[in-house]
């Protein structure tokens, strides 16, 4: 349940419905990490994460390479700056991910012939072939890591989480806008 001041967001549009401050749920006296929002959501990416990247045979991947390479098979991203965005990674972290995933035989950069700052990224058949396991290894991965839930704690979960991440992207937005120019 909401209580009246704490900021809702519209499940489709993930924007906060008002700007009502939120409910004091951490205090610095009492404050734990290991309870916290980043710390908690962190354990369960992580872990989760490395059960998918062992299945994927990329364990040696510091960060999640299967969802760039996903996304370039499937045209969802053409750009290095295109998949950054997708990804919520900056430039340069997609960049480096790319330099391993190049490395590995799986994508090649290529100039655009129009305009030399645009880098083009292409997917190899080693790398389609990867990106072609990926909805079967996540599917499994997620329904095990949600065993035990119910349709309707999975649904309000989803809910939470998109949220969770509409707040944090008004927030982002607020420290943006109040920067000087």
């Amino acid at each position: 349940m909401t209580s009246p001041a704490t900021p809702r967001a519209d499940a489709a549009s993930h924007k906060p419905c008002s700007a009502a401050p939120a409910t004091a749920f951490y205090e610095p006296e009492t404050f734990r990490p290991e309870q916290g929002v980043l710390y908690l959501l962190r354990k369960a990416m992580v872990r989760l994460g490395q059960c998918v990247n062992r299945e994927m045979a990329m364990e040696e991947s510091t960060l999640p390479q299967w969802l760039p390479l996903f996304k370039v098979w499937k045209c969802d991203a053409s750009t290095v700056a295109d998949l950054a965005r997708q990804c919520c990674i900056d430039v340069s972290t997609m960049t480096r991910l790319l330099d391993r995933l190049e490395k590995k035989g799986m994508v090649r950069r290529e100039r655009s012939d129009t305009d030399r700052r645009v880098v083009r990224i292409a997917i190899t058949p080693a790398g389609q072939a990867v990106a072609e396991r990926v909805p079967a290894v996540l599917c499994a991965a997620y329904n095990r890591v949600l065993a035990g839930f119910t349709a309707q704690e999975w649904a309000q979960l989803q809910s939470l989480a998109e949220r969770l991440g509409a707040n944090a992207e008004a927030m982002a937005q607020e420290s943006l806008e109040a920067q000087p120019t």
